[in-house]
């Protein structure tokens, strides 16, 4: 069944996939909890709860403010880092567009590596100067690959790509540089930059929330202007509306979800790219439908991933970072050669 162009059957499908996800979650780990405890103990936290807890106090305290917040977290950056990634290919029209490619996630890097840096010489707690830090980053990433694939390659597929990659390496460079400034944090943000949920709690999930609201709403408010946009300037003109400004909006949305996902959770590649494909051949090319369906893929996808991450090596943990990059390379090898073969 459809309504305004979303597929309710596919979005039944991400919600269940996304408890499942979420479940498996909570319950994975060298301290086993069964879905049927954890079932009971929400239950019992309900006002008219009928059902006592089963969970001794030391298990209490493990689901809900160390797993929990974790399956939360990656809910979150998943959905961002996937909607962004959707997006992104939208506003652009070019299959290949992702947060990493475009250097929005180096450039959200660049700007939380130097607050982390320098930010306490400014204030006292500048972990909240981060998000905006990373956003600003984002924005400017973005911006130097779009007006270097523009220039100087004719802002074909290619071109952004490869303009995209050459203002990842130079922004990464600069993060480097930051980073040697900095050498008492060296390995915290070492840690951070190899991706990974394990070190906030819920005060990350309370600091990133209003970033994610704002950025998660007008990416699925821009549905139908991307849409619009598929048909080509001069017809979405004819329409009413003004492709320059969507564009804008649309980026600005896309790189704050990548600023705060990044802002968190350090450098998790492949999602954006990796999930938004996965959807489209599942639903087609509308992006009203896209984009919903992704924010609940993408938020399966890496708390998924992060199961993989801690329990494939238990008791030690891989960083997310790595588990994305193994599944997403090989990914990207495959959308480049499709691409190429349709001459996109």
């Amino acid at each position: 069944m459809k309504g305004f162009g979303i597929p309710f059957g596919w979005l039944l499908g991400g919600v269940v996939a996304l408890c499942a996800a979420a479940v498996f979650g909570i319950s994975a780990g060298a301290a086993s909890l069964t879905a049927a405890d954890i079932l009971r103990h929400f239950v019992g936290l309900l006002p008219f709860g009928w059902v006592e807890s089963p969970l001794t106090e030391r298990q209490e305290a493990l689901l809900m403010e160390l797993r929990l917040p974790r399956v939360v977290m990656g809910a979150i950056v998943g959905a961002l880092l996937a909607t962004a990634g959707g997006a992104y290919q939208g506003v652009f029209r070019n299959p290949l567009a992702d947060p990493f490619l475009l250097g929005a996630a180096a450039g959200a890097g660049l700007g939380a590596t130097m607050v982390m840096v320098f930010g306490g010489d400014l204030i006292a707690d500048p972990r909240a100067l981060v998000p905006v830090a990373a956003f600003v980053g984002a924005l400017l990433g973005v911006a130097a690959a779009y007006a270097l694939g523009s220039t100087a390659g004719g802002g074909g597929t290619a071109a952004l790509v490869l303009a995209g990659v050459a203002v990842s390496s130079f922004l990464s460079a600069a993060q480097t540089l930051v980073q040697q400034m900095g050498i008492d944090q060296l390995q915290r943000i070492y840690a951070w930059l190899l991706g990974g949920l394990g070190r906030g709690g819920w005060e990350d999930v309370r600091l990133i929330a209003p970033y994610a609201a704002v950025g998660l709403a007008v990416l699925l408010l821009s549905g139908y202007l991307l849409d619009m946009l598929a048909l080509g300037d001069d017809k979405a003109v004819s329409l009413g509306l003004n492709p320059a400004a969507v564009r804008l909006v649309v980026i600005a949305a896309a790189s704050l979800a990548t600023a705060a996902a990044v802002s968190v959770s350090g450098l998790i590649g492949f999602v954006g790219i990796v999930v938004p494909h996965i959807v489209r051949r599942l639903v087609g090319s509308n992006y009203r439908a896209i984009l919903p369906v992704t924010v609940l893929a993408g938020g399966a996808f890496l708390v998924t991933v992060d199961i993989v991450a801690r329990t494939i090596v238990a008791p030690a943990e891989l960083p997310i970072g790595v588990v994305t990059a193994f599944l997403g390379a090989p990914f990207f090898v495959l959308i480049l050669r499709t691409t190429r073969h349709r001459g996109t």
